[in-house]
């Protein structure tokens, strides 16, 4: 089947349905979802948003601890744009219905975390990316020109290639027609046309043992996007988030907010001693690169599965009042936080790195953009200030809408594609070892490409992870096409990626620490 759309968009998260709502006047939406509209990352994220706000607030300020936060990374350009960008996108989220937290006076109630000089974080509760995606949902359901495809699967987007064309990365002006898309369910391949397609994938935790993302994370656009010859980079930089709650029985693990630490949680080890002013001036408020890479020593040091977030010393009805969802999920497991130590470990969070965008968010590969986690705009550099990823996506989409709305009538949707060749065979014994695969490359990359790095690690995950590749190559060759083995071609090329580019850096910055490179190279 063949469905022709003005716009495509790949992923249901902040960035692509701020996407939708923007270019929806102007012609027809798909929007693809691999599995329900309310699941993506935006649904867990539960700081908030980053913007100044307030006037005793600057620009310079969150543009300042951007750049420190960033580690000499960021394009001071971008992180400029994005800053001053801030206010005009959270007033669209507002008239879009999200509630932020007001105080008694009518002002936002604004959080402060780590790595920020002031307190200008946005929130809803504890619970602020639910209430951006849940607004959003109703915008998009009353939008008459927004059609949503739920459990569809993008497994490659449509270029030159297709058209028997030999495309390079050095190949110059591929062009993107649209995707091929999998229905799970009836097991067919459809052909999604377009003239314009968003890439809006989110990140790649699932490629890690211990992960706050949802299971959707898999890193399917980035791969899709590699695959096509679109250029990526600074995968490296993973940021592993310093306090998930430690509870085995969770996958995802639960994430206890960086905003806890900004209202006075402290981090102890396990005999109850605060540790971070051993390796920061600022504590527990430090960057998260700083925090992580503490926790983890910490943990070596005492040979423990977790060390401690301590809240008690807090009023517990302001706590409660602040973190309700935190504070339910721990007593769930027999954790009061008003009077009990949270149990925390680092695990992967956030990508700082991507499809490789401009400031209008236009990848490398024409009539395609990318927005939100999947992208690399040059906002994070090497490490991601807390509460600037909601913000990245929204300023992105909207750049990106502006943009694709100023060209879209240039724009002709091309009939030349073949259909999808669906040839294959159902090879039982092989399918079954999928979900063993997966876990492989989830042990691979959380033994020797995690917090802290060396070229003998790097090179072990390498040599592993190309043996899983080949036999994933030749069975998707040669099997009918799944969800399954789309998810493991994607995850281990994302971490094919991860490792490729921390093997190429030679230095420590930021979210990559390397044992054989423990300093800076000066620019």
């Amino acid at each position: 089947m063949v469905r022709k759309f003005d716009f495509l968009v790949i992923g249901s998260g902040i960035a692509g349905m701020s996407f939708a709502l923007k270019v929806a006047d102007k012609g027809k939406v798909a929007i693809l979802c691999k599995t329900q509209l309310e699941e993506a990352n935006t649904a867990l994220a539960q700081g908030g948003i980053a913007s100044v706000t307030k006037a005793t607030d600057k620009f310079e300020n969150h543009i300042k601890d951007t750049l420190i936060a960033g580690d000499g990374a960021c394009d001071e350009e971008v992180v400029r744009m994005v800053v001053e960008n801030a206010p005009e996108q959270i007033k669209q989220l507002v008239e879009w219905g999200v509630d932020f937290d007001k105080d008694e006076n009518g002002n936002f109630d604004l959080h402060k975390e780590g790595g920020h000089s002031d307190f200008r974080i946005l929130h809803h509760k504890d619970s602020s990316g639910a209430e951006v995606q849940n607004s959003l949902i109703k915008k998009i359901k009353q939008h008459s020109n927004i059609e949503v495809f739920e459990n569809h699967f993008a497994i490659d987007i449509i270029t030159q290639h297709h058209l028997g064309q030999i495309v390079r990365h050095t190949t110059p002006n591929i062009e993107c027609y649209g995707a091929y898309v999998l229905n799970p369910k009836t097991r067919r391949v459809h052909t999604f046309l377009s003239k314009v397609t968003m890439m809006a994938t989110g990140g790649i935790g699932h490629i890690y043992q211990t992960t706050t993302n949802p299971p959707i994370a898999t890193g399917d656009g980035i791969s899709m996007v590699y695959r096509a010859k679109g250029l990526v980079k600074d995968m490296e930089f993973v940021q592993f988030h310093p306090t998930s709650l430690y509870n085995p029985a969770d996958n995802p693990s639960f994430l206890i907010t960086e905003a806890m630490r900004g209202y006075g949680a402290v981090l102890r080890n396990q005999k109850g001693v605060e540790f971070m002013y051993k390796y920061d001036k600022r504590g527990s408020l430090a960057p998260r690169d700083i925090v992580a890479r503490s926790i983890d020593t910490e943990m070596k040091i005492a040979g423990c599965d977790y060390v401690y977030l301590d809240v008690t010393h807090k009023p517990a009805e302001e706590t409660k009042e602040h973190f309700p969802m935190i504070y339910e999920k721990c007593l769930s497991i027999g954790i009061d936080i008003t009077k009990d130590y949270i149990p925390v470990v680092p695990a992967a969070h956030y990508l700082c790195g991507g499809i490789m965008v401009d400031m209008n968010a236009r990848t490398t590969i024409k009539y395609l953009y990318a927005a939100g986690e999947c992208s690399c705009t040059g906002l994070h550099g090497a490490n991601r200030l807390a509460s600037n990823s909601l913000l990245e996506a929204i300023v992105y989409a909207d750049k990106a809408a502006k943009h694709a709305l100023s060209i879209i009538d240039t724009i002709k949707i091309n009939d030349r594609i073949p259909l999808w060749n669906d040839e294959g065979t159902s090879l039982n014994e092989e399918m079954v070892l999928i979900t063993q695969s997966e876990k492989e490359v989830g042990q691979i990359m959380s033994n020797y490409v995690g917090i802290v790095r060396s070229n003998l690690r790097l090179k072990r995950a390498s040599d592993r992870l190309d043996i899983i590749y080949k036999e994933t190559e030749d069975l998707f060759d040669r099997s009918v096409v799944t969800k399954e083995i789309c998810e493991l071609r994607n995850i281990i090329t994302a971490g094919y990626l991860v490792i490729k580019m921390a093997m190429e850096r030679k230095e420590s910055r930021g979210l990559h620490y390397t044992l054989d490179y423990p300093t800076k190279i000066e620019y």
